[in-house]
């Protein structure tokens, strides 16, 4: 029912290693094998660490999870009507293909479902961020640097508001993305991944009923960390899943700024400045055989939306749970793969949109020489640094220039004419002379740069 799994899987298929229903059980596992590992390390309850050979045929469990695990657990599931439980059953009974039957009762320990979910949804959420989602925005953080660097002297008009304004240059104005994009890629990339592993109401009741002189908290702490993960030692029953709102409202915010850039180039693309290279064999219009249609950019802000609404939605439902559980948060999780699914389908269209269009430089200049009277901004600034400096007694500079420019077009010969009569400094007025559209850019160069 998805176009996540239909037309559009190719673009996001390695987001289903992790955070599929199969990826989401793989982590189970991996969940329940390394805490029989944790538990039989630590010597409980008179066992013997396991040696590594058994170790490592354990971890074959997870390693080489299959079409096989899923279609058992599928099976099982049907009966228990658990997941959580039937990935216990299918640890044990693969303890017992392995001979390894005696410590099967320390399978899913202690245990409540939120220890195994909470473990599981980090590792996987983990995973698809670092492995998958943050590569994919890094490189098109990455294209956008190559082009800001490559466009940092393509003077062109400023638009404020629609309207002919200071000019810029392309590359700064892209190089603006690029830094706001890295700020909050820092912040994504520094985000916690937390688990908790305290039992049915995060107090290591459970725990300490079957052996009161262990050190439960630090055990579970070891054991979590070990994954690599941060450890929440205060909660309910569930985790409480603050660390996902965090990361899913950071995502959003840099999927807001991505719907910018979509936004942006689609309408440099309107106004000529950026132009399309056909693509063999592609097609603009069903009807109109010279259309090049923008439709990276626009394919990449309805997927923004998307994902932004269902981060949205995840953050909103995650950060509640009535008093120490419901059960909000399970199905709401499910949808995490679906959200990440369309973010990382609007960086495909970009990346893909911005390797498909050219910079019109010669449609920039022109645009730049019907405008002068943006210099309107230049000249009044001059008069009124001249006024300071006791070389100009003109009153309000600012008026003079409103009444020359605005609502006029004014060309480059009425400028010169009006600086040439200005009551202003010599060296003042040569540099107003000089100043052309194209060259009032500022530093915007070396920004981009």
């Amino acid at each position: 029912m998805s176009p996540l799994d239909g037309r559009y899987r190719p673009a996001v298929a390695p987001l289903g290693d992790y955070l599929s229903e199969a990826g989401l059980n793989r982590a189970r596992v991996e969940a329940e094998v390394e805490w029989l590992i944790a538990l039989t390390d630590g010597s409980l309850f008179g066992t013997s660490p396991l040696a590594d050979a058994d170790k490592e045929r354990l971890r074959g469990l997870y390693r080489d999870f299959g079409q096989t695990e899923i279609d058992w657990l599928a099976e099982k599931e049907a009966v228990t009507r658990h997941d959580v439980k039937a990935v216990e059953y299918l640890v044990r009974d693969r303890l017992s293909t392995l001979g390894l039957d005696s410590i099967a009762e320390l399978t899913h320990f202690a245990c409540t479902s939120e220890d195994i979910n909470s473990v599981s949804y980090a590792l996987t959420v983990k995973r698809a961020v670092e492995n998958v989602w943050l590569p994919a925005f890094d490189d098109l953080i990455a294209k956008l640097r190559d082009l800001s660097t490559e466009h940092a002297d393509a003077a062109m008009l400023s638009r404020t508001h629609g309207q002919p304004a200071t000019p810029s240059t392309m590359g700064k104005e892209l190089a603006v993305f690029a830094w706001r994009l890295e700020r909050v890629r820092a912040q994504i990339a520094a985000s916690d991944y937390l688990a908790k592993f305290s039992g049915a109401t995060g107090t290591w009741s459970a725990h300490l009923a079957a052996d009161p002189d262990a050190d439960w908290p630090t055990i579970a702490r070891e054991y979590v960390e070990g994954l690599g993960l941060g450890f929440n030692n205060l909660t309910t029953q569930i985790e409480s899943h603050d660390w996902q709102v965090e990361l899913y409202d950071r995502v959003r915010h840099a999927g807001g700024i991505l719907h910018n850039l979509a936004t942006d180039i689609w309408t440099y693309i309107s106004i000529g400045y950026f132009t399309q290279i056909p693509v063999a064999g592609a097609t603009g219009s069903s009807t109109m055989p010279h259309k090049i249609n923008p439709i990276r950019f626009e394919n990449a802000e309805a997927n923004l939306e998307l994902s932004a609404a269902l981060l949205g939605s995840l953050s909103q439902t995650l950060v509640t749970s009535r008093l120490q559980r419901d059960l909000t948060d399970s199905t709401t999780q499910r949808n995490i793969g679906v959200a990440f699914g369309h973010s990382l389908l609007a960086l495909d269209n970009l990346r893909r949109g911005l390797n498909e269009i050219s910079l019109a430089r010669d449609v920039l200049l022109a645009d730049l020489d019907v405008n002068w009277e943006v210099l309107a901004e230049a000249i009044q600034t001059v008069i009124r640094a001249e006024v300071v400096a006791g070389r100009s007694t003109i009153s309000d500079p600012y008026a003079l220039l409103k009444e020359l420019t605005r609502g006029h077009r004014v060309g480059a010969a009425e400028l010169a004419s009006f600086v040439e009569g200005l009551e202003i400094g010599d060296a003042a007025k040569q540099r107003l002379l000089a100043l052309t559209p194209a060259t009032y850019v500022g530093i915007a160069e070396q920004l981009a740069k």
